[in-house]
């Protein structure tokens, strides 16, 4: 493993991948693994594939393999307008300056960003919808689906830079929110429906694993489109709305 702590490859065909403040360089001829072994080791999560994620240069283009055979991960450009949900099997083009990679194994969910010297395509100014109106596609949320997953995505959002973090549980996350579990899961089923309605993968799931895997996934989701982020944690503070 060949680590770079605060420093990025000065070449303009490497790319460099971040995790918890380290910086690992990847130049072309290399291949990157990512899993509980490989050049980014994870040797503490029994849940995570030993090779999960893979990064080759290929005929000139930088490429994302899942070479797992359970886990999936979303990636998305840093702004938030590109996503793509990434399957055992899968591979996508990295084309940003910066991409993030997000995925959960077990209870932990994981974010990693790349970062490209020569990126094939520049992102362009970020124009914001109007204040107080939060949408993923066409479906608006209500406030309290909002907090809903602010509750679930909070200690990510706490999290300085890229990393891991441990996800509630749906009990601890209501009582986060001083609601009833019962009304916690309401909220959770409305939302994943609505996201489901839309084609986001992963809001469905067998009935053994459903509920953990909608969580994680809904997460997985709401950071990626930027539907949550640091900014709105003193929501989960403030006096609630009156909705049933």
């Amino acid at each position: 493993m060949h680590t770079v702590t605060g420093a990025r490859p000065a070449l303009s065909d490497e790319l460099s991948v971040e995790f918890a403040g380290e910086f690992f360089p990847v130049s072309p001829g290399e291949r990157f693994v990512v899993g509980r072994e490989g050049d980014l080791a994870i040797e503490d999560n029994l849940f995570l594939h030993r090779h999960f994620l893979a990064i080759d240069r290929v005929e000139g283009l930088w490429l994302l393999s899942n070479v797992g055979s359970r886990l999936a991960a979303t990636v998305t450009d840093s702004g938030g307008r590109v996503q793509a949900w990434l399957a055992p099997g899968a591979r996508l083009p990295l084309v940003f300056e910066t991409t993030t990679i997000i995925f959960s194994a077990g209870p932990t969910t994981y974010e990693i960003t790349v970062h490209a010297q020569a990126p094939t395509f520049r992102e362009t100014e970020r124009f914001d919808d109007a204040v107080g109106q939060s949408t993923i596609g066409e479906v608006p949320l209500t406030v309290s689906q909002r907090l809903m997953i602010l509750a679930l995505a909070e200690p990510v959002l706490r999290r300085e830079g890229s990393g891991m973090s441990e996800l509630p549980t749906s009990a601890q996350a209501a009582q986060r929110l001083g609601w009833t579990l019962t009304r916690f899961n309401r909220k959770l089923d409305n939302v994943c429906d609505k996201l489901d309605r839309i084609g986001v993968p992963g809001m469905r799931g067998g009935v053994r694993s459903f509920a953990t895997n909608r969580r994680v996934r809904l997460v997985e989701h709401a950071l990626a489109a930027r539907l949550v982020a640091r900014d709105d944690l003193p929501l989960l503070d403030a006096p609630q709305p009156d909705e049933s």
